[in-house]
Protein backbone atom coordinates (compact mmCIF):
# COMPACT_ATOMS: atom_id res chain seq x y z
CA UNK A 1 0.00 0.00 0.00
CA UNK A 2 0.98 3.54 -0.53
CA UNK A 3 2.36 5.33 2.59
CA UNK A 4 0.92 9.12 2.65
CA UNK A 5 0.99 9.84 6.57
CA UNK A 6 3.01 12.84 8.22
CA UNK A 7 5.34 10.65 9.93
CA UNK A 8 6.10 8.82 7.05
CA UNK A 9 6.90 11.89 4.84
CA UNK A 10 9.26 12.90 7.77
CA UNK A 11 10.99 9.42 7.12
CA UNK A 12 10.84 9.55 3.64
CA UNK A 13 12.37 13.69 2.88
CA UNK A 14 15.45 13.37 5.09
CA UNK A 15 17.28 16.77 4.02
CA UNK A 16 15.81 19.99 3.12
CA UNK A 17 17.16 19.43 -0.95
CA UNK A 18 14.72 16.20 -0.62
CA UNK A 19 11.84 18.26 0.77
CA UNK A 20 12.63 21.15 -1.89
CA UNK A 21 12.87 18.22 -4.89
CA UNK A 22 9.40 17.01 -3.21
CA UNK A 23 7.67 20.03 -3.88
CA UNK A 24 8.22 20.76 -6.91
CA UNK A 25 7.31 17.85 -8.55
CA UNK A 26 3.90 18.03 -6.05
CA UNK A 27 3.21 21.86 -6.96
CA UNK A 28 3.69 21.31 -10.58
CA UNK A 29 0.65 19.33 -11.27
CA UNK A 30 -0.54 20.80 -14.04
CA UNK A 31 2.53 20.74 -16.02
CA UNK A 32 1.13 20.27 -20.02
CA UNK A 33 4.55 18.78 -21.04
CA UNK A 34 3.59 15.22 -19.32
CA UNK A 35 -0.13 15.88 -19.12
CA UNK A 36 -0.95 16.55 -22.98
CA UNK A 37 1.17 13.96 -24.00
CA UNK A 38 -0.48 11.37 -21.48
CA UNK A 39 -3.37 11.92 -22.06
CA UNK A 40 -3.56 10.80 -26.02
CA UNK A 41 -3.11 7.16 -24.59
CA UNK A 42 -3.19 7.04 -20.70
CA UNK A 43 0.68 6.68 -20.56
CA UNK A 44 1.74 9.56 -18.81
CA UNK A 45 5.61 9.69 -19.10
CA UNK A 46 8.19 11.58 -17.05
CA UNK A 47 11.09 12.04 -19.29
CA UNK A 48 11.83 12.87 -22.80
CA UNK A 49 12.15 11.04 -26.04
CA UNK A 50 14.33 9.62 -28.34
CA UNK A 51 14.43 9.03 -32.55
CA UNK A 52 14.09 11.08 -35.93
CA UNK A 53 10.24 12.54 -35.96
CA UNK A 54 8.01 12.69 -38.74
CA UNK A 55 8.51 15.71 -40.58
CA UNK A 56 5.12 15.49 -42.20
CA UNK A 57 3.83 16.55 -38.41
CA UNK A 58 4.83 19.84 -38.88
CA UNK A 59 2.76 19.79 -42.76
CA UNK A 60 -0.55 19.79 -43.34
CA UNK A 61 -3.78 22.15 -41.83
CA UNK A 62 -2.39 25.11 -39.30
CA UNK A 63 -5.16 24.39 -37.19
CA UNK A 64 -4.26 20.70 -36.06
CA UNK A 65 -0.60 21.43 -36.50
CA UNK A 66 0.21 21.15 -32.64
CA UNK A 67 -2.35 18.39 -31.84
CA UNK A 68 0.07 16.82 -34.30
CA UNK A 69 3.43 17.42 -32.54
CA UNK A 70 2.21 16.60 -29.01
CA UNK A 71 1.25 13.03 -30.77
CA UNK A 72 4.73 12.69 -31.89
CA UNK A 73 6.58 13.74 -29.09
CA UNK A 74 4.55 11.34 -27.43
CA UNK A 75 5.61 8.79 -29.65
CA UNK A 76 9.10 9.47 -29.32
CA UNK A 77 8.70 9.76 -25.22
CA UNK A 78 7.20 5.75 -25.31
CA UNK A 79 9.93 4.63 -27.49
CA UNK A 80 12.71 5.79 -25.22
CA UNK A 81 10.92 3.70 -22.20
CA UNK A 82 11.03 0.84 -24.89
CA UNK A 83 14.73 0.85 -25.48
CA UNK A 84 15.12 1.25 -21.54
CA UNK A 85 12.71 -2.17 -21.38
CA UNK A 86 14.93 -3.82 -24.21
CA UNK A 87 17.68 -3.89 -21.97
CA UNK A 88 16.41 -5.12 -18.83
CA UNK A 89 17.34 -8.88 -20.08
CA UNK A 90 15.27 -11.83 -19.82
CA UNK A 91 12.01 -11.29 -17.61
CA UNK A 92 9.79 -13.56 -16.38
CA UNK A 93 6.26 -13.44 -15.04
CA UNK A 94 7.50 -14.30 -11.55
CA UNK A 95 10.01 -11.89 -11.25
CA UNK A 96 9.88 -8.43 -9.34
CA UNK A 97 10.84 -5.25 -11.28
CA UNK A 98 11.91 -1.84 -9.29
CA UNK A 99 11.34 1.84 -11.26
CA UNK A 100 13.38 4.07 -9.39
CA UNK A 101 11.72 7.34 -9.73
CA UNK A 102 8.33 6.41 -11.31
CA UNK A 103 6.89 9.75 -11.84
CA UNK A 104 3.55 8.98 -12.88
CA UNK A 105 3.79 5.72 -13.56
CA UNK A 106 4.15 4.99 -17.49
CA UNK A 107 7.39 2.84 -17.75
CA UNK A 108 6.51 0.75 -14.56
CA UNK A 109 2.72 0.43 -17.20
CA UNK A 110 4.76 -0.72 -20.08
CA UNK A 111 6.75 -3.02 -18.26
CA UNK A 112 3.85 -4.98 -16.17
CA UNK A 113 2.26 -5.27 -19.83
CA UNK A 114 5.48 -6.63 -21.72
CA UNK A 115 6.80 -9.41 -19.08
CA UNK A 116 3.43 -9.81 -16.88
CA UNK A 117 5.14 -9.37 -13.60
CA UNK A 118 5.01 -7.38 -10.72
CA UNK A 119 6.53 -3.88 -10.76
CA UNK A 120 7.17 -1.54 -7.86
CA UNK A 121 7.32 2.54 -8.60
CA UNK A 122 8.77 4.54 -5.56
CA UNK A 123 9.07 8.33 -5.43
CA UNK A 124 9.02 10.99 -3.19
CA UNK A 125 6.24 13.41 -4.65
CA UNK A 126 3.24 12.27 -3.10
CA UNK A 127 1.59 13.68 -5.81
CA UNK A 128 2.53 11.24 -8.36
CA UNK A 129 2.43 8.57 -6.17
CA UNK A 130 -1.61 9.12 -6.11
CA UNK A 131 -1.63 9.96 -9.69
CA UNK A 132 0.49 7.10 -10.97
CA UNK A 133 -1.89 4.75 -8.34
CA UNK A 134 -4.97 5.98 -10.05
CA UNK A 135 -3.48 5.25 -13.78
CA UNK A 136 -2.58 1.85 -12.65
CA UNK A 137 -6.25 1.10 -11.04
CA UNK A 138 -7.59 2.77 -14.23
CA UNK A 139 -6.13 -0.02 -16.42
CA UNK A 140 -6.96 -3.07 -14.13
CA UNK A 141 -3.48 -3.73 -12.96
CA UNK A 142 -3.23 -2.26 -9.74
CA UNK A 143 -2.69 -5.26 -8.28
CA UNK A 144 0.59 -5.87 -10.14
CA UNK A 145 1.58 -1.99 -10.72
CA UNK A 146 1.70 -0.33 -7.09
CA UNK A 147 3.28 3.14 -6.48
CA UNK A 148 4.68 3.86 -2.82
CA UNK A 149 5.67 7.21 -1.51
CA UNK A 150 9.63 5.89 -0.62
CA UNK A 151 12.90 7.29 -0.94
CA UNK A 152 14.85 5.49 -3.39
CA UNK A 153 18.20 5.88 -1.23
CA UNK A 154 16.39 3.87 0.94
CA UNK A 155 13.56 2.01 -0.51
CA UNK A 156 12.49 -0.56 2.23
CA UNK A 157 12.10 -3.25 -0.14
CA UNK A 158 13.52 -6.94 0.55
CA UNK A 159 17.31 -7.81 0.43
CA UNK A 160 17.76 -9.69 -3.29
CA UNK A 161 13.80 -9.05 -4.20
CA UNK A 162 14.57 -7.70 -7.30
CA UNK A 163 15.44 -9.32 -11.09
CA UNK A 164 15.49 -5.89 -12.40
CA UNK A 165 15.74 -2.18 -11.80
CA UNK A 166 15.71 1.30 -13.83
CA UNK A 167 16.20 5.18 -13.29
CA UNK A 168 15.10 7.04 -15.89
CA UNK A 169 16.41 10.37 -15.89
CA UNK A 170 16.20 10.80 -11.98
CA UNK A 171 19.82 10.17 -10.86
CA UNK A 172 20.61 13.44 -11.11
CA UNK A 173 18.56 14.18 -7.85
CA UNK A 174 20.69 11.76 -5.55
CA UNK A 175 24.04 11.01 -5.00
CA UNK A 176 25.21 8.32 -7.07
CA UNK A 177 27.15 6.09 -4.36
CA UNK A 178 24.53 5.58 -1.61
CA UNK A 179 22.21 5.09 -4.49
CA UNK A 180 23.74 2.06 -6.07
CA UNK A 181 24.37 0.25 -2.95
CA UNK A 182 20.76 0.37 -2.12
CA UNK A 183 20.05 -0.93 -6.32
CA UNK A 184 22.89 -3.51 -5.20
CA UNK A 185 21.35 -4.96 -2.01
CA UNK A 186 17.83 -4.63 -3.74
CA UNK A 187 19.21 -7.00 -6.66
CA UNK A 188 20.06 -10.70 -7.16
CA UNK A 189 22.98 -11.92 -7.65
CA UNK A 190 23.46 -11.04 -11.79
CA UNK A 191 20.40 -8.81 -11.62
CA UNK A 192 20.09 -6.41 -14.14
CA UNK A 193 20.60 -2.11 -13.61
CA UNK A 194 19.32 0.18 -16.56
CA UNK A 195 19.88 3.94 -16.51
CA UNK A 196 19.28 6.72 -18.65
CA UNK A 197 20.00 9.71 -17.58
CA UNK A 198 21.88 13.31 -18.98
CA UNK A 199 25.50 13.86 -17.75
CA UNK A 200 28.11 16.32 -18.02
CA UNK A 201 31.09 15.77 -20.17
CA UNK A 202 34.19 15.69 -18.30
CA UNK A 203 36.57 16.07 -20.84
CA UNK A 204 34.67 19.63 -21.57
CA UNK A 205 35.36 20.38 -17.34
CA UNK A 206 33.08 21.43 -14.97
CA UNK A 207 28.93 22.09 -15.96
CA UNK A 208 28.61 24.63 -19.08
CA UNK A 209 26.06 27.38 -18.72
CA UNK A 210 23.60 25.71 -20.29
CA UNK A 211 23.49 22.61 -17.93
CA UNK A 212 23.75 24.95 -15.72
CA UNK A 213 20.42 26.10 -16.47
CA UNK A 214 18.76 22.78 -16.60
CA UNK A 215 19.84 22.09 -13.25
CA UNK A 216 18.21 25.58 -12.08
CA UNK A 217 15.25 24.65 -13.84
CA UNK A 218 14.23 21.20 -12.10
CA UNK A 219 16.65 21.91 -9.08
CA UNK A 220 18.63 18.63 -9.52
CA UNK A 221 22.31 18.88 -9.49
CA UNK A 222 23.50 16.48 -12.84
CA UNK A 223 26.25 14.73 -12.30
CA UNK A 224 29.63 14.20 -14.36
CA UNK A 225 29.79 11.03 -16.77
CA UNK A 226 32.76 9.77 -14.52
CA UNK A 227 30.43 9.99 -11.66
CA UNK A 228 28.66 7.16 -12.87
CA UNK A 229 31.53 4.19 -13.85
CA UNK A 230 33.27 5.60 -10.64
CA UNK A 231 29.99 4.50 -8.70
CA UNK A 232 28.61 1.31 -10.38
CA UNK A 233 32.07 -0.38 -10.14
CA UNK A 234 32.38 0.88 -6.18
CA UNK A 235 29.47 -0.96 -5.81
CA UNK A 236 29.81 -4.24 -7.88
CA UNK A 237 28.13 -3.17 -11.16
CA UNK A 238 29.75 -4.08 -14.63
CA UNK A 239 28.91 -2.26 -17.49
CA UNK A 240 27.83 -4.16 -20.24
CA UNK A 241 26.43 -1.90 -22.74
CA UNK A 242 26.85 1.87 -22.60
CA UNK A 243 25.21 3.99 -25.93
CA UNK A 244 25.36 7.47 -26.33
CA UNK A 245 21.95 8.36 -27.31
CA UNK A 246 22.53 12.34 -27.55
CA UNK A 247 22.49 12.76 -31.36
CA UNK A 248 18.93 10.52 -31.07
CA UNK A 249 17.22 13.29 -28.49
CA UNK A 250 17.95 16.11 -30.46
CA UNK A 251 15.22 15.49 -32.72
CA UNK A 252 12.41 15.38 -30.00
CA UNK A 253 14.12 19.21 -28.76
CA UNK A 254 13.83 20.40 -31.73
CA UNK A 255 10.33 19.39 -32.29
CA UNK A 256 9.20 20.62 -28.72
CA UNK A 257 10.64 23.98 -29.24
CA UNK A 258 7.63 23.98 -32.21
CA UNK A 259 5.02 22.88 -29.84
CA UNK A 260 2.41 24.85 -27.33
CA UNK A 261 4.07 22.29 -24.84
CA UNK A 262 7.71 24.04 -25.27
CA UNK A 263 8.67 25.71 -21.79
CA UNK A 264 11.83 27.56 -22.60
CA UNK A 265 14.16 24.89 -21.20
CA UNK A 266 14.65 23.98 -24.52
CA UNK A 267 17.43 25.86 -25.99
CA UNK A 268 19.60 25.26 -23.31
CA UNK A 269 19.23 21.46 -24.05
CA UNK A 270 19.57 21.47 -27.15
CA UNK A 271 23.10 23.70 -26.83
CA UNK A 272 24.16 21.59 -24.44
CA UNK A 273 23.81 18.80 -26.67
CA UNK A 274 25.31 20.49 -29.46
CA UNK A 275 28.04 21.81 -28.08
CA UNK A 276 29.38 18.45 -26.27
CA UNK A 277 28.68 19.55 -22.80
CA UNK A 278 26.02 17.20 -21.97
CA UNK A 279 25.62 13.47 -22.87
CA UNK A 280 22.34 11.67 -23.04
CA UNK A 281 23.33 8.29 -21.92
CA UNK A 282 22.19 4.52 -21.44
CA UNK A 283 23.87 2.52 -18.85
CA UNK A 284 23.49 -1.12 -18.66
CA UNK A 285 25.08 -2.96 -15.94
CA UNK A 286 25.03 -5.80 -14.55
CA UNK A 287 24.85 -7.06 -10.21
CA UNK A 288 28.27 -9.07 -9.41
Amino acid sequence: MTTTTSQAGTTVLRTEYQRSVANYWNTNRKDPVNLRLGEIDGLFHHHYGIGDYDPSVLQGPAATRDERIIAELHRLETAQADLLLDHLGPISAADRLLDAGSGRGGTSIMANHRFGCAVDGVSISEYQVQFANKQAAARGVDDQVRYHFRNMLDTGFDTGSRQAIWTNETTMYVDLFPLFAEFARLLSYGGRYVCITGCYNDVTGGRSKAVSRIDEQYICNIHPRSDYFKALAANNFVPITVVDLTPHTIPYWELREQASVATGIEEAFLTAYREGSFHYLLIVADRV
